[in-house]
């Protein structure tokens, strides 16, 4: 057996440890004249996701949900925990005042299921005192945590087994007063090399930080990149940026430059090892929210779910090509896609970041902008900031470009009074099912399947379980081979204005696996 036959074995062996599936069989007469077989869609059975820390505010409260959904074929066995990073402190974190110099005991929650941890995981031990701020629940029971005050780590998350298919942790955060005030909310990603934030700023009124979480046990080096209005910005520390192990580290964007601008694309690039990435923007007076990381650059793109009671809307685009780009905005609006007056067109160029105010462009309908480049040929990264609310009551959110649903996505944290569902379908008329969970207390879960007719934006008045005690998940599976994009909105009931956005991408719950049935023997030759 030559080389590149135990390349072939070794790497079906590696989808097997993913996966729990992969075969190899004995050679078969004609196999070598076959066409490829299909990928076969499996559960994952290992995952992890990465938290960024919510807030450094005396006033915060920070609530955390998890939630597996049931998916088929999936093990039996398993377990999830979110654990405080291992080496994020007060002492090392640029927000951080002299309050504690020992924020793990300040965590709640109760010890989480026994799972095993990632690779870059497995011979890490939490330090004494760190705490998993909840005890997810088994699939299809969603569970919740939280965490007063501004000691709350980042925090590093493991699933396994069962617990691992389409796993969804939610952070939220209120903070009453204060710089960033209102309602904060990102979904916990899994780690990755490059990131993309249109949307961030080093104007006077913000306080933008970029969370950079590393999961591993070597360190991560990260670049920022900064470009404003006339391309690049000079920045003095921020290349080579370590993260230690196991551990975050807030940056904070206004200390990289000294070039003041309202709109800022960032890009994160990792040199060595991967890290979770978020940023946080903060605003004086117009409140704040995380901004997450946009769809990868593309020709075509889709931000989806912006509330039809926005009162402003404003558009950051930039393209990393030396080509300029010539949008095409259009707003998919309930009846169907809309060039909006005075808005047909944006020209974005080439390494510049470019923004413009859309006003009340949704005018009381939900809607979704979907950009496109001519034909495709210049990748663009997008996200919009929305506020809602009138003089000192504004709040602020951040809709990026989004990715599209896929085989299913999941939003957790929900209530019957203060979730909205947006979804999408710019390309065809789309089938998708929703599915409400049982509450965090208790509930029947119920289904309903919805239309969403080409080209529209569609505000979905999504299922609440019968009897429903707590929050409760909300998962989202087309029926359809037209491609959906969606997002969910969080609004405070006693506040009236708080608010969050979240898009609701895949939720990475199987993986194409080749079948590896074919002759293997041909490549000896």
């Amino acid at each position: 057996m030559n080389r590149t036959t135990l390349s072939l074995i070794a790497g079906a062996s590696a989808l097997a440890a993913v996966t729990g599936f992969a075969a190899l069989s004995s050679p078969d007469a004609g196999a070598a004249n076959e066409p490829a077989r299909a990928a076969a869609q499996l559960p994952v059975e290992r995952t992890g996701l990465l938290c960024p820390r919510p807030s450094t505010s005396d006033l915060a409260e920070t609530t955390y949900t998890s939630f597996t959904p049931v998916t088929e074929g999936a093990k039996k066995e398993g377990g999830a925990e979110l654990r405080p990073a291992t080496g994020a402190g007060a002492d090392d974190d640029p927000q951080a005042d002299d309050k504690s110099k020992d924020q793990e005991s300040k965590d709640e929650g109760s010890e989480a299921d026994e799972g095993s941890q990632t690779d870059g995981e497995a011979d890490e031990k939490p330090k004494a005192g760190a705490k998993p701020v909840l005890k997810p629940g088994k699939p299809g029971e969603p569970a919740t945590g939280s965490v007063s005050g501004g000691e709350a780590p980042a925090l590093v998350g493991t699933a396994e087994g069962r617990f691992a298919p389409g796993w969804t942790v939610q952070q939220t955060t209120e903070v009453a007063a204060g710089t960033g005030r209102g309602l904060q909310g990102v979904t916990c990603t899994p780690a990755d090399t490059e990131f993309w934030f249109p949307g961030a700023s080093t104007d006077e009124d913000r306080t933008d930080y970029v969370h950079l979480t590393n999961p591993d046990d070597s360190a991560a080096v990260v670049d920022i990149e900064l470009y404003g209005k006339d391309g690049a910005l000079k920045t003095t520390v921020g290349e080579g940026i370590t993260v230690k192990p196991h551990s975050a580290e807030p940056v904070l964007l206004s200390t990289l430059t000294e070039d003041k601008q309202t709109d800022v694309t960032v890009h994160v690039v990792v040199r060595s090892g991967r890290v979770g990435a978020a940023v946080q923007a903060l605003d004086d007076k117009l409140g704040g929210d995380w901004l997450p990381a946009s769809a990868d650059p593309s020709g075509s793109l889709v931000l989806p779910g912006i509330p039809e009671d926005a009162t402003a809307v404003r558009l950051i685009a930039f393209t990393p090509r030396d080509a300029d780009a010539d949008l095409t905005v259009r707003l998919a609006s309930p009846s169907g896609l809309i060039t909006p007056a005075g808005h047909e067109t944006l020209h974005v160029k080439g390494g510049m970041t470019t923004a413009v105010d859309l006003g009340d462009i949704t005018r009381g309908e939900a809607g979704s902008l979907v950009l496109t480049a001519p034909d495709g040929s210049v990748p663009v990264v997008a996200a919009v900031r929305v506020l809602r609310g009138k003089g000192d009551q504004q709040e602020s959110a951040f809709i990026p470009a989004a990715r599209p649903v896929g085989t299913r996505a999941t939003a957790v944290d929900n209530t019957a009074k203060g979730t909205t569902l947006s979804v999408t379908a710019p390309r065809g008329t789309a089938k998708v099912k929703v599915t409400a969970s049982a509450g965090t207390g208790g509930g029947t879960p119920a289904s309903r399947t919805y239309t969403i007719k080409s080209g529209t934006t569609q505000k979905i008045e999504a299922p609440a379980p019968a009897g429903a005690k707590g929050t409760y998940a909300l998962t989202l599976e087309p029926e359809s081979d037209t491609p959906v994009y969606a997002s969910r909105t969080l609004v405070l009931a006693e506040s009236g204005t708080f608010f969050t956005v979240q898009p609701l991408p895949d939720d990475r719950g199987t993986v194409a696996v080749p079948e590896a049935g074919e002759d293997l023997s041909v490549l000896q030759r």
